[in-house]
């Protein structure tokens, strides 16, 4: 990206200048390594002015891609390699060339003088917020290697919960997507036969359920490619606007109020949560630091803001227990559960015994949804199959009722 910013130099100038970074934080990090002030900032364009929505999305790095370069990064730190020299096999291994990139750059940082945390914590959006603060944790304690593992574990339970909940939406989803394709042939390319069928026989007085169906038909059947073009677009701004920080307010809101599905996600929200705090608590991060990183690593923006708050309380000396009570999200046994970890000094433990209960917890939920829609689905696409073949063939019971 390309900023436009206004500094201030250490002999008291102010300058103006155009700098490229991957986005403000990054540029910021490297404006204080500089000793420069920044003033004011924005972003340069070029052309015509974008609304927010229609601005293009960071590229994260692929989360198994993160899984396999820490692995390895932990092995090779175990055996003795030096940072540099495994952070160049680690480059020169890997092959998705966004990540490689990143990579090379990260090993210049360092081989720079930059700390490997800050030079991850550079590149923004393109990797968890918990990333680099893990990192930071074990530079400080000098146990980066355990570090790393312990962020490893965290990835592999966070990639294996949500497989679970993708596992158990592929059915369903499925179901819709076969269920929608079949009414839609029977709509567009079957009742047409049918309708030059009625008009061959002259059956001019069509039952009003035939002409609803036939009238829909001929809509969709003159209208598809216009209804495609909206459909494609209306796609393309609505991923645009959940991108937005509004945008994805209000989306992640909906979506924990749909039916079913929604409890888990808040249980799954909560679930990140918990198990982002214990894996920095456990590595060494104050509380209030770690609590600002695991917040914003929550992936639903609505539960994140509704914790938010929970840190200055946190930071003014109230019980961890007592600021996340007041948000109103988190269930009162997983209060409990932080309640005595409080008490008792294991707080890292106990919040990962939390996260487990909510794993838990969103897998008996998908397990219930699975069974419930199942024969919803099957009655929905049932009645309107049903709905169809009755609309064709009542004409036809019809006529013959006449010719009796």
């Amino acid at each position: 990206m390309e900023f436009v910013c206004h500094l201030g130099t250490p002999d008291g100038r102010v300058r103006r200048e155009s700098r490229s970074a991957p986005d403000e934080r990054a540029l910021r990090a490297e404006l204080d390594r500089e000793g420069l002030a920044l003033l004011g900032i924005e972003r340069a364009r070029s052309g015509r002015l974008r609304p927010a929505w229609l601005a293009p999305r960071p590229r994260r790095v692929k989360l198994p891609d993160l899984l396999v370069f820490n692995q390895e990064l932990a092995a090779l730190l175990k055996a003795g390699l030096p940072l540099l020299q495994a952070l160049q096999l680690l480059a020169d291994r890997q092959r998705e060339p966004h990540f490689r990139a990143i990579l090379v750059q990260v090993r210049e940082r360092v081989k720079g003088g930059v700390e490997l945390s800050e030079a991850f914590g550079e590149f923004g959006d393109a990797f968890p917020p918990l990333y680099a603060s893990s990192l930071k944790a074990g530079e400080r304690t000098g146990e980066l290697e355990q570090v790393v593992r312990r962020f490893v574990r965290y990835l592999r339970l966070l990639l294996d919960s949500r497989k679970k909940i993708y596992a158990a939406l592929v059915y369903p989803t499925f179901l819709i997507g076969v269920s929608a394709v079949l009414l839609t042939v029977m709509t567009v390319f079957v009742l047409p036969q049918f309708e030059k069928f009625y008009r061959d026989m002259d059956l001019h007085e069509l039952p009003r359920l035939t002409r609803i169906t036939l009238a829909v038909s001929g809509f969709l059947r003159d209208q598809a490619v216009l209804l495609a073009a909206a459909a494609a677009a209306g796609l393309i701004v609505g991923r645009r606007w959940a991108g937005t920080p509004r945008g994805r307010l209000a989306f992640d809101r909906l979506r924990l109020r749909t039916p079913f599905v929604g409890v888990a996600l808040h249980r799954f929200a909560l679930s990140e949560y918990c198990r982002s705090l214990a894996t920095l608590l456990a590595g060494g991060l104050p509380l209030v630091p770690a609590l600002e990183i695991s917040t914003r690593a929550i992936g639903n923006s609505w539960i994140r803001s509704r914790l938010e708050p929970s840190i200055p309380r946190v930071r003014e000396g109230q019980a961890l227990h007592t600021a996340l009570g007041e948000t109103g999200v988190v269930p009162d046994l997983a209060l409990d559960m932080v309640e005595v970890g409080e008490a008792t000094g294991s707080l890292d433990q106990m919040l990962s015994n939390v996260s487990e209960f909510f794993d838990e917890e969103v897998e008996t939920r998908m397990q219930r949804f699975l069974t419930l829609i199942e024969p919803i689905m099957l009655i929905v696409v049932g009645g309107l199959i049903a709905i169809l073949l009755a609309s064709v063939y009542l004409p036809i019971f019809s006529a013959l009722g006449q010719v009796k």
